[in-house]
């Protein structure tokens, strides 16, 4: 099952999506993984023995508390999905448990990938921690991938704001099977154009 749209896909036509799409179709036991960091994730024998591949990308993006809350408000209003190319819903709500739909135009059709969020973690500033805004979104049956993506904002000891994004997956489709090389070039395109729109952002007056 591929959800695939000729135009950009209407909001009716993205409920449908989600409502046509099945369970996570990724184990369990591997729910909420990218909540760890990335080095842990590298160096974890499970993912990669169940076929995963890691795909992680962190940029800087400016400094400061209020580029940080500016960068917090980008993640929370979907306009690191800003593009073109590549959008969910921005009223969409980054609560664990909501269902959505990312919409990617690839050629000609657009397609539509069902995914739920599965956490949202925030960590505020302190004297021995920094300040910290993420949440991880699972893929659902009906998705070409199988896996979880984590989009962060963080700002570190010296100020700087950091924009991450920590992924695992594997094909779930045939499309996805015979096109992985490209889906990965994809992803790493993806990292590029959205820490764009995200530096775009914290960057306007």
């Amino acid at each position: 099952m591929v959800f695939l749209c000729w135009a950009r896909p209407s909001l009716q036509e993205q409920k449908a999506c989600i409502y046509k799409s099945g369970a996570f179709n990724y184990d369990s036991k591997h729910r909420g993984a990218t909540a760890k960091p990335a080095t842990v994730l590298q160096e974890d024998g499970e993912l990669s023995k169940d076929g995963f591949l890691l795909n992680h990308a962190k940029f800087l993006v400016g400094s400061g508390p209020e580029t940080y809350e500016k960068g917090k408000n980008a993640l929370q209003t979907w306009r690191h999905f800003g593009l073109n190319w590549a959008f969910v819903d921005p009223k969409t709500p980054i609560q664990s448990g909501v269902r959505f739909c990312a919409c990617v135009k690839e050629f000609f059709p657009w397609l539509m990938m069902p995914l739920q969020v599965v956490y949202v973690n925030e960590n505020k500033r302190t004297r021995k921690s920094m300040a910290s805004f993420s949440f991880g979104s699972g893929t659902l049956a009906g998705h070409l991938l199988a896996g979880e993506e984590r989009f962060s904002i963080e700002m570190d000891e010296k100020n700087q704001v950091w924009y991450e994004i920590l992924s695992f997956s594997k094909p779930a489709h045939f499309l996805s099977f015979i096109g992985y090389p490209y889906v990965l070039l994809r992803q790493k395109y993806f990292a590029h154009q959205s820490t764009g729109a995200v530096r775009k952002y914290v960057s306007a007056l």
